[in-house]
């Protein structure tokens, strides 16, 4: 039950207008190929395990488990920078924690699914979000549009850049991590799976998020300055408050070189002011419990960019019916989102 005036994401404004057209898409597994790419060189000595591994049709936790399991290890001694789709074939890095434990013998695992690619030694455990991002190798079949209308929306996205959303597939199917979340900000569920009510804090998170980048969409300010915005710097996860006195700020995002951002809530003082602030707080105002419920559990105030860059974004059709699609997203963003602004599913 929706306790909230949320919106789901396929309700949620585009940026563009409508899609241009169908396709199906992932009609395969070799149709949505991801490659992570790490945000650092592997040290080659250390007392983890780092494993590069090509998955097909594989889900991360699950393949997580099997690697404890032919370790010898507690799942905990495992871990990855990121969830990868499971209908999907995806190079992902894996961490083994082996201490006085001979290196396993990856053979053992299923070949059709799971190859090791590459292993290298590593002083730390590989913790969530430790990527640089993900490169998408994507295949649109049975396309249904206008060639002439695809290149000229691909040509609009990678100069402007997407919305920044959150994609669906963080908030569980049916939208189930936000509609149990109540039960834990609640406390009338206290025996909830670890990993579930990460899942459920993040969803939350998420959909905060989504919320005002909606709103921005909705007011064309989405990827222009606002007074008293808070501005993500390119490639970074740094930032700086708004200088209403710098003349080059609406200029710095027209270029891509800035972006307006939007919370992820948490404890703390939000950093943004003025017509930036107000936007938020009015937003925000019907969801005092999800904040209230964010905040107890520990989190503090971080802000995410509210546009990605897509200067890599390439594509080519290889016949009339058919669409590859290049491209490079930081950590944390969904290609699914791209598509969206392009195509609806047939």
């Amino acid at each position: 039950m929706n306790e909230y005036p949320w919106t789901p994401l396929q309700e949620m404004p585009f940026v563009l207008g409508d899609p241009v057209g169908e396709a199906e898409i992932r009609a395969t597994a070799d149709d949505f190929q991801v490659d992570e790419v790490l945000g650092f060189d592997p040290d080659d000595e250390g007392e983890h395990l780092l494993l590069h591994i090509r998955k097909r049709d594989t889900n991360t936790h699950w393949l997580a488990g099997q690697l404890a399991k032919l370790a010898g290890i507690p799942s905990r001694d495992v871990s990855y920078a990121g969830m990868k789709d499971r209908h999907a074939v995806t190079t992902q890095w894996f961490s083994l924690r082996l201490v006085d434990k001979p290196e396993p013998d990856w053979r053992s695992l299923d070949p059709e699914l799971i190859q090791v690619l590459a292993v290298h030694r590593h002083r730390r455990k590989l913790r969530r979000g430790s990527l640089r991002g993900n490169r998408f190798c994507l295949r649109l079949r049975q396309l249904n549009a206008d060639p002439k209308q695809i290149e000229q929306r691909l040509q609009q996205l990678r100069d402007r850049g997407m919305p920044n959303y959150f994609g669906e597939q963080r908030f569980g199917r049916d939208y189930s991590n936000l509609t149990q979340s109540d039960q834990l900000f609640s406390g009338r569920r206290h025996h909830i799976d670890r990993q579930l009510r990460g899942l459920m804090i993040s969803a939350v998170r998420s959909q905060l998020f989504n919320q005002v980048l909606a709103e921005r969409i909705r007011m064309e300010s989405w990827h222009t300055p606002l007074q008293g915005d808070y501005y993500m710097l390119e490639g970074s996860r740094s930032g700086f408050v708004d200088d209403t006195e710098d003349p080059h700020l609406a200029t710095r995002c027209q270029q891509q070189d800035i972006h307006p951002s939007g919370p992820l809530w948490g404890r703390g003082r939000s950093p943004v002011s003025d017509e930036a602030a107000t936007l938020e707080t009015r937003v925000l105002q019907p969801f005092a419990d999800w904040r209230n419920g964010l905040e107890h559990v520990g989190l503090s105030q971080e802000r995410r960019s509210l546009r990605v860059r897509l200067n890599s974004l390439e594509w080519c059709f290889t016949d009339e019916r058919d669409l590859m699609l290049d491209f490079f997203l930081p950590a944390g963003c969904f290609a699914t989102v791209l598509l969206r602004e392009l195509i609806s599913p047939a």
